[in-house]
């Protein structure tokens, strides 16, 4: 908890600001957490990392994963691709979800699953963007001579990673770098 001492400030005479002493809740009691649908396609590492952080009660998470799909629902029984983001998308909504996280799911979305989810879409991509888009992102990162790599945090549009960016990391690429080693880092 925050506590915050207030007093009474006075400028040319004038009271400006009377405080007083009281204790501030964590901004995650403040309001009701937003519900997390995460889909993934891999390992699992970024999925962990979110898990860690809204957990966390340090970091006052304004989120609560609530859902994570992962090849559970296989996109070899739907005819199109659209079909199987309507699956997708209907138990998402079945659970409660307000945002959709795609943390390594190696699917590109429909423009109609874009659409449903538009301004509540977000991709986890594995380097700087607009730099690197894309798949294989780590190999272009060495074929270009890069210093630098990293990851972005994005909105979803249907321009594949053309979203507007939420948050970047950045490390540093070494020259004996491999793209194993780009990616663990």
């Amino acid at each position: 908890a925050i506590f915050i001492s207030i007093y009474t400030i006075w400028f040319l005479g004038k009271e400006i600001v009377e405080v007083k002493n009281f204790e501030l809740p964590k901004a995650s009691t403040l309001k009701k957490k937003k519900k997390v649908g995460v889909l993934i396609s891999g390992s699992g590492t970024n999925l962990q990392a979110l898990i860690d952080y809204t957990q966390n009660p340090n970091n006052c998470s304004s989120a609560e994963i609530v859902l994570v799909l992962s090849n559970v629902l296989s996109h070899k029984n739907f005819k199109k691709r659209v079909d199987f983001d309507m699956a997708v998308h209907a138990i998402l909504k079945e659970n409660g979800v307000e945002i959709v996280c795609l943390a390594g799911f190696m699917r590109i979305v429909s423009k109609e699953f874009v659409q449903l989810w538009q301004g509540n879409l977000l991709n986890v991509h594995p380097a700087i963007l607009p730099a690197f888009k894309g798949m294989d992102a780590h190999k272009q990162v060495l074929e270009k001579g890069a210093k630098i790599t990293g990851c972005t945090v994005h909105f979803v549009e249907a321009e594949v990673d053309a979203g507007a960016v939420i948050q970047q990391a950045a490390v540093r690429v070494d020259p004996e770098d491999d793209v194993k080693f780009c990616r663990k880092r």
